[in-house]
Parts: structure tokens; C-alpha cells; sequence
């Protein structure tokens, strides 16, 4: 079963990238959040935003598509997740706030 993601990717006054995920990301969708992650950092976003505040849940397949970029990006997460990446360690290699 698929759930629902909703990926955007928009330019900030100052220039900077934001990209936010609303819903659940999870193995059978995390395909799809790694290529967005990866296109905007192609695209030249240095550091991209990860706009989590608005998911609901992430799981292990989640996560491993952000640890890659843990030097390009920059986290905001709200407090539903804010454990999740204590406990990772995501949130000690990246800032997340």
C-alpha cells in the first residue's frame, strides 16, 4: 500500500531551496523523496531545506535517503519527529531545528 507524499520544492526570498514533504514517507515512497532530495541538490540548492514539519512519520528507508547529503542539507523538523532523529544520529550530523 502506498502512502500519501506530497513533495514541493520552492525558492525563498534570499535564494535558498526549500523542499517540504507533507504526509508519511515510508519504503513505499522513500524512492521518490530520495530523487527529489537528490534533484534539488543537483540543481544547485547548497544547503537545501528539508521542510519535515509537516510529516507524520518516517521510517529507516526515510532516513537513509538523507544521510547521504548529511554536509548539503539542513533539517526543520517539528516535535512528532524531533526523537526519531536524536535517535538516528541524523540530528547530530546535520542542523535541524
Amino acid at each position: 500500500m502506498t502512502v500519501q507524499l506530497t513533495l514541493s520544492t520552492d525558492r525563498r526570498a534570499d535564494g535558498g531551496v526549500v523542499l517540504t514533504a507533507v504526509g508519511e514517507i515510508d519504503m513505499s515512497n522513500a524512492g521518490e523523496f530520495g530523487v527529489a532530495v537528490t534533484a534539488a541538490l543537483d540543481a544547485g540548492a547548497e544547503p537545501l531545506v528539508v521542510d519535515l514539519t509537516a510529516v507524520d512519520y518516517i521510517d529507516s528507508a526515510g532516513l537513509a535517503c538523507l544521510f547521504p547529503h548529511v554536509e548539503r542539507i539542513r533539517l526543520v523538523t517539528g516535535p512528532m519527529l524531533a526523537p526519531v532523529f536524536t535517535i538516528s544520529g541524523l540530528g547530530d550530523l546535520t542542523t535541524t531545528r
